[in-house]
């Protein structure tokens, strides 16, 4: 009978030895996420953008233009979420398949103005998790008729 246990034991110990874990890496949060185009923002001297204060939510949120430019400028609809991972910018993921666009609006941004521009981007992101992101638009600024200078502006903001 002792022998009979021994050789349970045996057993059990040499089957249990060759049941090692394998470490599985955490996957990465940017896994898949396309980095940042845009290395050069807010480079556009005397115009701004921001995001109003207490109007951020994870659908929303409301920016403002301000122009101290001598010239008139002209912001769209258009714009793109990117999120800041590991200090770091990426594409936040559009939860629409297939093509989309934007309504095709051009807003005058006068010199002087301030102007309000509020955005729901949850038909086209959906609802953000909590992190720290930026919305990007362009901006033209004309040179003179007929010919302007795309520039990109980004106001950062925080979901929490």
């Amino acid at each position: 009978m002792k022998k009979f246990l021994l050789i349970i034991f045996l057993l059990i110990g040499i089957i249990s030895s060759g049941c090692t874990k394998i470490a599985v890496p955490p996957r990465d949060k940017t896994d898949g996420l396309k980095p940042t185009e845009y290395e050069s923002v807010n480079d556009l001297e005397g115009v701004i953008m921001t995001v109003k204060e207490d109007s951020v939510s994870s659908t929303g949120l409301v920016v403002i233009f301000e122009n101290d430019l001598q010239k008139e400028c002209i912001y769209s609809e258009s714009f793109l979420l990117e999120e800041k991972i590991n200090d770091k910018w990426y594409q936040v993921p559009v939860v629409i398949e297939g093509d989309y666009g934007f309504d095709d609006v051009a807003y005058p941004l006068n010199l002087g103005d301030k102007g309000e521009w509020q955005v729901n981007w949850e038909w086209l992101y959906g609802s953000l998790d909590k992190g720290e992101y930026r919305i990007i638009k362009d901006i033209l600024n004309f040179k003179e008729k007929g010919e302007f200078d795309t520039h990109y502006l980004a106001a950062e903001f925080t979901i929490e």
